[in-house]
């Protein structure tokens, strides 16, 4: 097989994301955006040593899993919702198997396995979206042309096209509301003859039309992005808007300017045109306040789905402080807070991070706190200690300096990891084994039927050990064992402290002062990784409580 050859075959299944598997010649190619069992045509446009793959030219016979016609004007050349022609009964057993899959060789490999060697932990299967259909939220269409020159055009890019953009006008993931507001909004600048932003030249007007519609209020916000270089009259389409038939509410209309290179949604400055630059979305009786750029779960029901879920794998909460880290707007850290003792979220977005205080203060949940910063570093500065860690990280899965040091700093006997991508999931999942952490349970929620994508809850613990027969292996040379040296031990300091001073120390800060007094400690403990590292210094308060703890306990 060559590069550029035409070959036809069979789509023998799919593998996460995307990913189909062709067996022609004795090879094995992958071919994505297609379904299992169809006969397809392709071309190769990747060999490599041990992998091939091809581009999907014509599916010249439908899968038998294709029971139903598509429900848009614009499948398959989206791409967005490859899977509507399928019942959504067999996306879901397909999206099941795909996790199931990951998780199982990564098991395997982690040596989580039963007698005769196959991944052992209950996969509880899959839980799908209550609607299929008009689920998603949150929309961010494109301004372009369909074909180079053509008439101007307002939707989502076409498959494997960095410049074609293919009208929305009748996505079916969508409100109609979104549609009706679409339709206004490209009405009104065709008559015009704006411009569209041009990403090889950098020239033109029209860039975005970003629209958020909750679910469960139906309050929606239309953000209109566009460039600085031209100057429109927008209150007409504002008034236009607001006179549409929807069955919904429109709260606010923004117009965002984005003079940046990169296709991006942002903003430089943002204009409230009409009503307020922000709206509301309930959850599980909780209420919250999203704005333009807050990260929120874009299916509101699945979310609802999601998080019960989520709610009932890490159990029983009472008297118990639970950290969130990658907490994003605080969603999860909020529907746990009522029935935790405390619940403390971690967040690199500091927009995210105002708008979950924001949201906790006015849900009347004064247990509850955020920290803005990147997990790996601010972990370093919170004194408390979790009982409960719920980790929910970005796609690209935990950081690989993060994940250790989550492990190392609070050896939780359970954390809970939602992902929203398997195979970085897998590969997390194989680190924590080193740890010692076993799956204790996995269940998929599908928040976004008809595409690629499905979240993935697990229950992680540091496993259960037989009391009647325990072997220990150790080596004196590589224990820390100045946890048990010079007198005290550091919950002990922590609480003399606590008790005459008031104040709450980190086994960091003890350790620190610990070498400020020629106290030994453990060779690898809290030593930062690199020599350029930064990690918070005690401050002298608490350096001066730590040192009378010391003198009471003889150790200086």
């Amino acid at each position: 097989m060559k590069k550029g050859e035409i070959y036809e075959g069979v789509v023998e299944r799919i593998d996460f994301p995307n990913k189909g598997r062709v067996h022609v010649e004795g090879e094995t190619v992958t071919v994505k955006n297609a379904i299992p069992g169809q006969k397809i045509r392709f071309q190769i446009n990747k060999k490599r040593k041990n992998r091939m793959e091809g581009r999907l030219l014509e599916v010249t016979e439908k899968s038998p899993m294709e029971k139903r016609d598509p429900v848009c004007s614009i499948f398959p050349s989206c791409g967005g919702c490859m899977y509507q022609t399928m019942s959504y009964e067999d996306q879901l057993a397909m999206k099941a198997g795909q996790v199931k899959k990951l998780l199982d060789d990564a098991l395997v490999e982690a040596g989580q396995v039963n007698e005769a060697g196959e991944a052992d932990y209950p996969f509880l299967g899959i839980k799908g979206s209550p609607k299929e259909f008009a689920y998603r939220n949150k929309m961010e269409f494109s301004f372009g042309d369909e074909y180079k020159d053509g008439p101007l055009s307002l939707g989502l890019h076409k498959k494997g096209s960095t410049y074609d953009v293919l009208t929305a006008c009748d996505c079916k993931i969508v409100h109609e509301d979104f549609t009706k507001i679409l339709t206004c909004v490209l009405a009104y600048f065709k008559e015009r003859n704006a411009s569209y932003y041009h990403k090889i030249s950098h020239e033109g007007y029209l860039r975005h039309l970003l629209v958020r519609r909750a679910e469960n209020t139906g309050e929606i916000l239309v953000n209109l992005v566009t460039t600085s270089q031209e100057e429109w009259d927008l209150m007409p389409l504002v008034q236009e808007v607001l006179g549409l038939p929807l069955e919904g509410k429109v709260v606010g209309f923004l117009h965002i300017i984005n003079d940046s290179l990169a296709d991006v949604v942002k903003s430089d400055e943002t204009k409230v045109l009409y009503g307020q630059d922000y709206f509301y979305e309930e959850l599980l009786g909780l209420k919250f306040k999203i704005t333009p750029f807050s990260f929120f779960q874009t299916n509101s029901r699945g979310a609802e789905v999601l998080y019960s879920t989520a709610r009932e794998f890490v159990g029983e909460t009472k008297d118990r402080t639970i950290f969130d880290l990658y907490s994003g707007t605080g969603t999860i850290a909020q529907i746990l807070a009522p029935v935790a003792k405390e619940v403390i979220g971690v967040e690199i977005v500091e927009e995210a991070v105002t708008a979950a205080k924001e949201n906790a203060e006015a849900n009347g949940l004064t247990n509850c706190s955020f920290l803005a910063g990147d997990v790996l570093k601010v972990i370093d500065e919170i004194e408390e200690k979790p009982d409960f860690i719920v980790l929910d990280p970005p796609r690209e899965g935990i950081h690989p300096k993060a994940l250790p040091k989550i492990v190392d700093l609070y050896r939780c006997e359970k954390m809970l990891y939602i992902s929203c991508k398997p195979t970085s999931l897998a590969r997390d999942l194989v680190e924590f084994a080193k740890y010692g952490y076993r799956v204790e349970k996995v269940c998929c929620v599908d928040m976004f039927p008809g595409t690629v994508h499905v979240e993935t809850v697990v229950l992680l613990s540091n496993g259960e050990v037989d009391s009647k027969e325990i072997r220990v292996e150790f080596s004196l040379e590589d224990m820390d064992m100045s946890e048990f040296q010079d007198g005290a031990t550091y919950t002990q300091i922590k609480d003399y402290v606590l008790e005459h001073s008031g104040l709450k120390v980190s086994n960091l800060y003890i350790s620190q002062i610990k070498r400020k007094c020629g106290i030994e400690v453990g060779k690898n403990y809290n030593l930062p990784k690199s020599e350029d590292s930064r990690q918070p210094l005690c401050p002298p308060e608490k350096e001066k409580a730590i040192r009378e703890a010391f003198k009471y306990f003889g150790m200086i």
